[in-house]
């Protein structure tokens, strides 16, 4: 199955109350094991790739090309879109574009409103011409996200307001607004603003986005989908589930060698945290 925009996934997750995984690649390893669970669940996906990993895994058309070669191996059926992940300019998302990517996600959060909307219209115009979908981030997520560190007290709630103007003057199809969630491993426990979350969506009726949901308990995740979030972004859990399985067994096999004595099991346990997530977010049996 060729890859899809996330616009109609989302609106159909939306609809019925459940959201869509977005499980970012990290190897060829993450990857077989996101798309081969999705398919086993028989659930639409969202393959998601940060900046910081496009040189990691050889360039944007070299990530793309590996994507559709392995939905065509695997027989994958279930919808597929491949995002682009908080691409920090309208360079990098129209290359992403270019290279065979139906998703791409402008952050501009540190910008000022004024300029915030101005480089997302600007990238929205030139992805909706080609079908790409786009999704837009409001105030400022905490914690880690790859090689950026913002600051609890840096980190900013979305304004009703703001979210209203910056869908309204850009035509954005989802909308990641900064409720309190945070990225990377996170030793507190973060605080949503569910009330907010519930205000913007009524007032936007765009699909929400929850990032940074390391911390959170499986009951706010079921509140954030009741009020709208219809796309949830994992990858913390999946790093620490890889690694974990790969560091118990080279600690209880120093002498293995064979990358596949490690990697393998370690596929199969990013397999299970995804399995889990999907089920936990209400996406299997949705493709």
């Amino acid at each position: 199955m060729p890859l899809v925009s996330m616009t109609a996934m989302l609106r159909k997750a939306m609809k019925e109350q459940y959201a869509v995984g977005q499980f970012n690649l990290n190897n060829l390893e993450f990857t077989q094991a996101i798309l081969q669970t999705a398919q086993e669940e028989q659930a639409p996906v969202i393959l998601g790739l940060s900046e910081p990993y496009i040189p990691y895994m050889g360039g944007l058309n070299c990530i793309a090309a590996m994507v559709k070669e392995l939905i065509d191996y695997y027989e994958v059926t279930v919808p597929v879109a491949l995002h682009l992940d908080h691409g920090t300019s309208f360079e990098v998302c129209v290359k992403a574009i270019h290279a065979g990517f139906t998703s791409v996600m402008i952050d501009a959060s540190h910008y000022g409103l004024v300029d915030n909307i101005a480089l997302t219209r600007k990238v929205t115009e030139s992805a909706h011409a080609l079908g790409v979908s786009v999704e837009a981030e409001l105030g400022r997520i905490g914690g880690r996200e790859d090689d950026t560190y913002i600051d609890e007290a840096e980190a900013m709630y979305a304004v009703t307001s703001e979210c209203i103007m910056l869908v309204q003057s850009t035509g954005i199809d989802a909308l990641a607004p900064a409720l309190g969630s945070v990225h990377g491993n996170y030793k507190g426990t973060p605080r949503l603003g569910f009330e907010r979350m519930a205000e913007i969506q009524k007032l936007t009726q765009l699909p929400l986005v929850l990032h940074g949901g390391s911390g959170l308990r499986d009951e706010d995740f079921q509140q954030a989908i009741a009020r709208g979030t219809a796309k949830i972004n994992v990858n913390t859990d999946n790093q620490a589930a890889c690694t974990s399985v790969v560091r118990r067994i080279l600690t209880e096999q120093p002498d293995i060698y064979d990358p596949r004595h490690y990697l393998g099991p370690a596929r199969e346990a990013v397999k299970e945290s995804v399995r889990a997530k999907i089920r936990l977010f209400g996406c299997a049996g949705k493709a």
